[in-house]
């Protein structure tokens, strides 16, 4: 059921009256950029997930802090609400605006504040892209950890907010665990600071609470992360294997055999010959399933560690094993991982990017269920994973042209997220919810849990106005979906705000 953009679910929005918007935050921001032509906004009417598409009533990209809070502070007198954007490379519709709302882009705060490399940390604002952290700490040694693929070019606020991985959080951790502090603007215009640069900071844990709240409970303008020194040494193995089932099973092995790899990526054949097609990344064309598996630390530890995984590897049923020769080779086995979505991309007019989290043991399982879903729905799947955590991506491919295609995609991408929640997973590890994955929310949590979820937005944003129709399903949303039980006619908890 595609009931993405049904206003009788997620609560009309309020009556906006765009020029009188427009002249208002003029008379408040002489010196601010507004996009207002049709022309000007057609370029931010999506993220990565371009399936949806809506066009912004206005587009700011405020230069200042004091911009951004004289922003916030009018469009709150205005009751106008506002959808943060960073560099707009997210796949779950986070950032996808709104028709009567403001547009907020903060690309323009890009410069990094501070880089310390004996306290090991940088301070950043929300626009500087996450690669450019790693390449500013690279002359002491440091790097900062978390790397998504759309690294190159995704925001350091845009991977708070959607608590972004990449294919080394296995052993690193996600963004929350390489963020020490925050600050914020809330709605109302309020600086906050969440966090610091210690160990602990005292109260509640309100910086996980930020991390992947994709935007609605305040704006993110400053970001302290932390920097790690670069391995000693690091490793990558590539092991081919006949059959998709004996790969995620041996996943399952490395982890127990007390091994935490860097890195522990998997892809299945039509990933493989898309990504060598591509990039040349020298993948054998002819296997079911690759792992990439990469060991990193001082110099005798990996040397053992490749060792033992190479066993592990044997005993799982590998058809092949290789270790890179140099840093070059593995850079090219990274590069066809990391480039998987764009190679996938060239073998369809469209695909549908799922992301879901699963325990390791369900593996097997899990990619039986999606093989038989793409068998009964007619459309093809191609599945990149990070195996080492259990986060899988599956690649639905459809074409947009053909009528019903996008509907019938996404009803596959719901099964495969409703089947990583039956299995005791989640229906995200690091692309959020946004409006994709909305109506799987349902799925997932009880009326009592989205009873707390809404109080918590309410805390923090009472009107409701900060990226409304995201993340969190309404009541009524999840009773047409299906999911939630109806006494009476009535819904549960009709206190609570119909965000």
């Amino acid at each position: 059921m595609n009931i993405l953009f049904d206003e009788r679910l997620d609560g009309a929005l309020p009556t906006v009256d765009a020029e009188a918007t427009l002249q208002r935050l003029r008379e408040a921001l002489p010196g601010m950029t507004l996009l207002h032509s049709e022309e000007d906004r057609r370029p931010f009417e999506c993220d990565g997930l371009s399936a949806y598409r809506v066009m912004p009533m206005l587009v700011a990209l405020p230069e200042t802090l004091e911009q951004v809070t004289t922003l916030l502070r009018t469009c709150h007198a205005l009751q106008v609400p506002v959808v943060t954007r960073g560099a707009g490379t997210g796949l779950s519709g986070g950032a996808l605006p709104l028709e009567k709302g403001v547009l907020l882009v903060m690309s323009r705060f890009n410069r990094i504040l501070e880089l310390d490399p004996d306290a090991r940390i940088a301070r950043v604002q929300p626009g500087v892209r996450n690669l450019a952290i790693s390449e500013a700490a690279a002359p002491h040694g440091l790097y900062y950890a978390p790397d998504p693929s759309s690294q190159i070019a995704c925001s350091i606020g845009g991977n708070v907010a959607e608590n972004a991985g990449g294919v080394h959080c296995l052993k690193y951790g996600l963004t929350v665990h390489n963020v020490l502090a925050l600050e914020v603007i809330t709605m109302e215009g309020e600086p906050m600071t969440i966090g610091s640069e210690a160990l602990d900071a005292p109260g509640f844990d309100l910086l996980a609470l930020f991390h992947g709240s994709e935007g609605m409970l305040g704006i993110i303008t400053e970001v302290t992360v932390k920097l790690l020194p670069r391995p000693q040494s690091a490793k990558v193995i590539m092991a081919s294997f006949d059959d998709l089932g004996k790969a995620g099973r041996a996943v399952g092995d490395i982890i127990a055999a007390g091994i935490v790899p860097g890195g522990l990526e998997m892809m299945d054949n039509l990933a493989i010959r898309a990504a060598e097609d591509f990039i040349h990344a020298g993948y054998p064309v002819e296997a079911e399933a690759i792992l990439l598996c990469e060991l990193d630390g001082v110099e005798a530890d990996v040397a053992d560690d490749c060792q033992r995984v190479r066993e592990v590897l044997a005993q799982a049923g590998a058809t092949g094993i290789i270790l890179a020769r140099d840093d070059a080779e593995r850079a090219r086995f990274w590069a066809g991982r990391k480039n998987a979505f764009p190679a996938v991309g060239r073998l369809s007019p469209d695909y549908y990017c799922m992301d879901g989290t699963i325990p390791r043991r369900e593996l097997p399982r899990v990619l039986k269920g999606i093989a038989e879903l793409s068998d009964e729905s007619g459309l093809r799947v191609a599945n990149v994973f990070h195996a080492g955590d259990g986060n899988l991506h599956p690649l639905i491919l459809f074409d947009a042209n053909r009528s019903g295609e996008l509907a019938l995609a996404e009803s596959v991408g719901g099964r495969i997220l409703e089947l990583c929640v039956e299995v005791g997973g989640t229906i995200t590890g690091e692309h959020g919810v946004g409006r994709e994955k909305i109506n799987q929310m349902c799925a997932q949590f009880e009326d009592a849990e989205i009873t707390v979820f809404h109080a918590v937005k309410a805390a923090f944003d009472p009107e409701g106005l900060l990226n409304p129709g995201k993340n969190i399903p309404t009541l009524a949303r999840c009773a047409e979906y299906g999911a939630m039980h109806v006494h009476d006619n009535q819904l549960p908890h009709p206190e609570l705000p119909r965000f």
